[in-house]
């Protein structure tokens, strides 16, 4: 996946993040829906920024961006900020 794809994937995700909300505002779901697919699309959002990251680091180091992957949502998600 290239940078711009990674990029427009994450605003595509906050875009879904922002719909949701919405959708919970108007009652077409319930707190528990949002909730659950909220974690969802945080769990995708951390993803796609490892992703990148991970790209921009390759690219510094003198490495191939195009080798970078993306990792597990449990890795992703265990990384201390």
């Amino acid at each position: 996946m290239q940078e711009d794809d990674i990029r427009a994937r994450i605003n595509a995700l906050v875009e879904d993040e922002h719909q949701l909300r919405q959708r919970l505002q108007t009652g077409e779901i319930s707190t528990d829906e949002e909730h659950s697919r909220l974690r969802q699309l945080e769990e995708q959002l951390d993803q796609c920024w490892d992703l990148l990251r991970q790209r921009r680091a390759r690219v510094e180091a003198g490495q191939n961006p195009d080798e970078a992957a993306a990792r597990p949502v449990d890795e992703v998600e265990k990384y201390l900020q």
